[in-house]
């Protein structure tokens, strides 16, 4: 009874600290809100973008999404490649929306 106790304080161990991983958002991302438009293409700010090959997308849990598990209308930050593409992006916790520099401040579409 004891190993099996032992074995799952060390699983919520580990399960609590992937939940509680840091998000390594570059200073250099840029703001906008995002939606999911067809295919390899997303709207930021109300412009059609190009996803680049190998997008990494970010939920709020820090998971890798597809492209059609974005919610419309997410606030997001983003970096493109150098073709314009988006390379990467990060769906934005409440919290990390309503930092100042969330939503327009670090750079336009």
């Amino acid at each position: 009874m004891r190993f099996s106790g032992a074995v799952l304080a060390c699983l919520c161990l580990i399960a609590g600290s992937a939940h509680a991983q840091a998000r390594n958002i570059p200073e250099e991302a840029k703001a906008g809100e995002l939606s999911h438009l067809q295919d390899m293409f997303v709207s930021i700010n109300g412009v059609a973008v190009r996803l680049a090959p190998g997008v990494q997308i970010r939920d709020q849990a820090n998971r890798l999404v597809v492209p059609t598990a974005v919610p419309a209308g997410s606030q997001v930050k983003y970096v493109l490649d150098q073709a314009g593409f988006v390379r990467q992006v990060w769906i934005l916790t409440p919290e990390e929306a309503r930092r100042p520099a969330a939503i327009g401040g670090t750079g336009s579409n």
